[in-house]
């Protein structure tokens, strides 16, 4: 049977629904976010297990970079809906609510109370956090069946995913654009006159990262290791935050064309450390749940749990 073709109408529904949603296929693009989780997992230091640090598992985790955006397609609207909201926090309408609590469904009751929908201002600090304790949970059941020397093949198979998948959202928040409501063109007053276009986003974090930077790139700009204590996120919050500061550099370099082509060294510099970032808190963010996993579970029946 000689194969079947699409009417003209259908290839041209088809193509204009695929560059129609392009630009928020990839927040990092793929390039970007698969930079991130391979040099994340391939510098864990020496003492996080021995199967995180295996070239299976950091080719694992770096094909799961962008995986969460393989879910964001209109071929399964509710997923979709679901977690879109889960890849940015506005920081502006986030704070003006109050101190942001550490359960997502306190921050949505509050956003709800609010008179908004926290769909519409971001939930990316609680799902990383919410993944990073799923990665915890499996580093201490890998603990307690190693400690009974049963196989731990599968739960390490768990905790590779959940290290992967934590990495996509780290990766996100190490993008300024991620933390804004000036995600995609300057809104608002506009003395300094950036850019206005629904471009800039993808633009910077797809084709001129898939462009112009490389791991090389990247792993000489990495902080050096530190766990997190405490806190989590607590310090996932100061990351984010520390991350918004450079949301009108993002819109600088655009002005003076460098995220066109090959940009300048200032924008490559600029984009490599922020990729660096994202590499380095994942990194930590890992070996901390390694560390945390050791530690014994809290009483559920104490006073605040």
């Amino acid at each position: 049977m000689p194969a079947r073709t699409l009417p003209t109408v259908s290839v041209f529904i088809v193509l204009a629904s695929a560059f129609i949603h392009a630009p928020f296929a990839y927040a990092w693009g793929n390039e970007g976010h698969r930079i991130i989780n391979r040099l994340a997992a391939a510098n864990l230091p020496a003492d996080a297990p021995a199967f995180l640090r295996s070239d299976v598992a950091i080719n694992e985790m770096e094909y799961l970079g962008p995986e969460p955006d393989r879910w964001r397609s209109p071929a399964e609207p509710e997923l979709n809906a679901a977690q879109a909201p889960e890849h940015f926090i506005d920081l502006e309408p986030a704070d003006a609510l109050g101190p942001l609590p550490h359960r997502r469904l306190d921050f949505e009751a509050m956003a709800f109370a609010a008179g908004q929908r926290p769909e519409k201002i971001g939930l990316q600090p609680w799902e990383a956090t919410e993944v990073w304790e799923r990665l915890k949970a499996a580093l201490r059941e890998y603990r307690r069946l190693a400690a009974l020397h049963q196989d731990t093949h599968a739960v390490e198979q768990a905790a590779i995913f959940y290290a992967g998948w934590l990495g996509h959202y780290v990766g996100d928040a190490s993008q300024p654009l991620h933390t804004t409501v000036q995600y995609n063109g300057w809104t608002g007053p506009n003395p300094n006159g950036y850019t206005t276009a629904h471009t800039i986003h993808w633009q910077f974090e797809g084709p001129f990262v898939a462009a112009n930077l490389h791991a090389a790139d990247v792993q000489p700009k990495m902080a050096p290791v530190h766990a997190l204590e405490g806190d989590v996120f607590a310090e996932y919050m100061a990351y984010l935050r520390q991350t918004s500061k450079y949301v009108e550099k993002v819109y600088q370099l655009e002005k003076i064309g460098g995220f066109a082509g090959q940009g300048t060294q200032e924008s490559r510099d600029f984009t490599a450390d922020r990729l660096a970032a994202g590499a380095s808190m994942l990194r930590d963010m890992i070996y901390s749940a390694w560390i945390e996993s050791g530690k014994p579970v809290p009483n559920p029946f104490a006073p605040g749990n």
